[in-house]
Protein backbone atom coordinates (compact mmCIF):
# COMPACT_ATOMS: atom_id res chain seq x y z
CA UNK A 1 0.00 0.00 0.00
CA UNK A 2 2.65 2.33 0.95
CA UNK A 3 4.51 2.12 -2.62
CA UNK A 4 1.39 3.31 -3.86
CA UNK A 5 0.53 5.95 -1.29
CA UNK A 6 1.96 8.59 -2.92
CA UNK A 7 4.29 9.57 -5.32
CA UNK A 8 6.90 11.08 -3.67
CA UNK A 9 9.37 8.18 -2.75
CA UNK A 10 9.49 7.91 -6.69
CA UNK A 11 10.34 11.49 -7.14
CA UNK A 12 13.39 11.00 -4.82
CA UNK A 13 14.79 8.30 -7.10
CA UNK A 14 13.59 9.87 -10.10
CA UNK A 15 17.29 11.95 -10.46
CA UNK A 16 18.44 12.70 -13.97
CA UNK A 17 20.54 9.57 -15.36
CA UNK A 18 23.83 11.13 -16.98
CA UNK A 19 24.70 9.29 -20.14
CA UNK A 20 28.20 8.18 -20.25
CA UNK A 21 29.89 9.43 -23.56
CA UNK A 22 31.03 7.01 -26.19
CA UNK A 23 34.94 6.24 -26.00
CA UNK A 24 36.85 8.78 -27.50
CA UNK A 25 34.60 11.52 -27.45
CA UNK A 26 34.72 14.25 -24.91
CA UNK A 27 31.45 14.68 -22.86
CA UNK A 28 29.15 17.48 -24.28
CA UNK A 29 29.39 20.93 -21.84
CA UNK A 30 26.02 21.52 -20.59
CA UNK A 31 24.69 25.35 -22.14
CA UNK A 32 24.59 27.88 -19.46
CA UNK A 33 22.35 29.97 -20.14
CA UNK A 34 22.41 33.25 -17.13
CA UNK A 35 19.33 34.19 -15.67
CA UNK A 36 18.35 38.18 -15.24
CA UNK A 37 18.26 39.51 -11.65
CA UNK A 38 14.45 39.71 -12.31
CA UNK A 39 14.62 36.55 -13.42
CA UNK A 40 16.68 34.81 -10.09
CA UNK A 41 13.93 36.83 -8.12
CA UNK A 42 11.31 35.09 -9.13
CA UNK A 43 12.87 31.58 -9.07
CA UNK A 44 13.44 32.78 -5.18
CA UNK A 45 9.77 33.96 -5.15
CA UNK A 46 8.61 30.90 -6.28
CA UNK A 47 10.52 28.50 -4.63
CA UNK A 48 9.69 30.62 -1.50
CA UNK A 49 5.82 30.47 -2.18
CA UNK A 50 5.82 26.66 -2.85
CA UNK A 51 7.17 26.35 0.65
CA UNK A 52 5.11 28.44 2.33
CA UNK A 53 1.97 25.86 0.27
CA UNK A 54 3.84 22.83 1.58
CA UNK A 55 4.11 23.70 5.59
CA UNK A 56 0.40 24.74 4.96
CA UNK A 57 -0.10 21.13 3.57
CA UNK A 58 2.05 19.71 6.46
CA UNK A 59 -0.09 21.77 8.85
CA UNK A 60 -3.11 20.19 7.74
CA UNK A 61 -1.52 17.07 7.97
CA UNK A 62 -0.48 18.08 11.80
CA UNK A 63 -4.24 18.42 12.27
CA UNK A 64 -5.06 14.92 11.10
CA UNK A 65 -7.11 16.86 8.05
CA UNK A 66 -4.80 14.42 5.48
CA UNK A 67 -8.49 14.18 3.72
CA UNK A 68 -8.82 17.91 3.22
CA UNK A 69 -5.01 17.49 1.72
CA UNK A 70 -6.32 14.67 -0.67
CA UNK A 71 -9.56 16.50 -2.01
CA UNK A 72 -7.46 18.90 -2.96
CA UNK A 73 -4.85 17.08 -4.61
CA UNK A 74 -3.73 16.62 -8.28
CA UNK A 75 -5.47 14.19 -10.06
CA UNK A 76 -2.24 12.45 -10.29
CA UNK A 77 -2.45 11.53 -7.05
CA UNK A 78 -5.64 10.81 -6.34
CA UNK A 79 -5.39 8.01 -9.52
CA UNK A 80 -2.53 6.44 -7.59
CA UNK A 81 -4.34 6.46 -4.22
CA UNK A 82 -7.69 6.24 -2.98
CA UNK A 83 -8.71 8.43 -0.20
CA UNK A 84 -8.87 6.03 2.58
CA UNK A 85 -5.81 4.79 1.86
CA UNK A 86 -3.81 8.11 1.43
CA UNK A 87 -5.47 8.93 5.26
CA UNK A 88 -4.56 5.65 6.51
CA UNK A 89 -0.89 5.42 4.57
CA UNK A 90 -0.48 9.13 6.45
CA UNK A 91 -1.94 8.74 9.78
CA UNK A 92 -0.01 5.16 9.67
CA UNK A 93 3.19 7.27 9.41
CA UNK A 94 2.88 9.97 11.70
CA UNK A 95 1.49 7.18 14.48
CA UNK A 96 4.71 5.62 14.48
CA UNK A 97 6.99 9.02 14.25
CA UNK A 98 4.92 10.87 17.07
CA UNK A 99 4.24 14.04 17.83
CA UNK A 100 6.05 16.99 15.81
CA UNK A 101 9.00 18.51 17.57
CA UNK A 102 9.76 21.12 14.88
CA UNK A 103 10.38 21.31 11.02
CA UNK A 104 12.66 23.10 9.11
CA UNK A 105 12.92 23.79 5.37
CA UNK A 106 15.82 21.79 3.86
CA UNK A 107 14.70 22.03 0.13
CA UNK A 108 12.99 22.56 -2.65
CA UNK A 109 13.99 20.61 -6.02
CA UNK A 110 11.83 20.66 -9.54
CA UNK A 111 11.99 17.52 -11.66
CA UNK A 112 10.22 16.56 -15.22
CA UNK A 113 9.19 13.36 -15.03
CA UNK A 114 8.83 11.23 -19.04
CA UNK A 115 6.66 9.09 -17.34
CA UNK A 116 7.14 5.63 -16.18
CA UNK A 117 5.62 2.74 -14.10
CA UNK A 118 5.72 5.06 -10.50
CA UNK A 119 5.80 7.81 -11.71
CA UNK A 120 3.37 9.85 -14.46
CA UNK A 121 4.88 11.93 -17.08
CA UNK A 122 4.81 15.54 -16.01
CA UNK A 123 6.22 18.72 -13.69
CA UNK A 124 6.92 17.97 -10.22
CA UNK A 125 8.08 19.91 -7.38
CA UNK A 126 9.00 18.73 -4.13
CA UNK A 127 9.59 20.55 -0.67
CA UNK A 128 11.79 18.82 2.00
CA UNK A 129 11.76 19.24 5.60
CA UNK A 130 13.98 17.98 8.22
CA UNK A 131 11.32 17.69 11.13
CA UNK A 132 11.92 15.99 14.02
CA UNK A 133 9.00 13.74 15.88
CA UNK A 134 8.49 12.79 19.50
CA UNK A 135 9.57 8.60 18.48
CA UNK A 136 12.28 9.52 16.17
CA UNK A 137 16.24 10.03 17.63
CA UNK A 138 17.24 12.65 14.67
CA UNK A 139 15.39 14.98 12.48
CA UNK A 140 13.83 13.15 9.27
CA UNK A 141 12.84 13.79 5.89
CA UNK A 142 9.12 15.19 5.76
CA UNK A 143 8.19 15.44 1.48
CA UNK A 144 5.38 17.40 -0.21
CA UNK A 145 5.16 16.63 -3.51
CA UNK A 146 3.54 18.67 -6.30
CA UNK A 147 2.51 18.24 -9.81
CA UNK A 148 1.57 20.48 -12.55
CA UNK A 149 -1.98 19.95 -13.44
CA UNK A 150 -3.04 20.57 -16.98
CA UNK A 151 -4.71 23.48 -15.97
CA UNK A 152 -1.77 25.22 -15.38
CA UNK A 153 -2.12 24.75 -11.40
CA UNK A 154 0.06 23.41 -8.90
CA UNK A 155 -1.47 20.72 -6.78
CA UNK A 156 -0.56 18.42 -3.66
CA UNK A 157 0.62 15.09 -5.58
CA UNK A 158 2.11 13.57 -2.34
CA UNK A 159 3.54 13.24 1.27
CA UNK A 160 5.12 10.98 3.02
CA UNK A 161 7.86 10.62 5.66
CA UNK A 162 11.13 8.70 5.41
CA UNK A 163 11.98 7.34 8.84
CA UNK A 164 14.60 5.35 10.52
CA UNK A 165 14.91 2.06 10.69
CA UNK A 166 13.35 1.56 14.31
CA UNK A 167 10.27 3.77 13.93
CA UNK A 168 9.71 1.64 10.67
CA UNK A 169 10.44 -1.64 12.51
CA UNK A 170 7.17 -0.68 14.68
CA UNK A 171 4.90 -1.27 11.83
Amino acid sequence: MFKRLILPAALLLATPAFAQPAQGTAPAKPAQQKLTPQQQQAIVKFRQSMAANAEAIAQLIDQGKAGDVWDQASSVAKQAVSRNDFVSGINKQRDNAGKLESRKLAAVTHSISKGGQKLPAGDYINVVFASKFADEKSPIRELVSYHYDTDKVWRVSGYTLQQSAPAAAKR
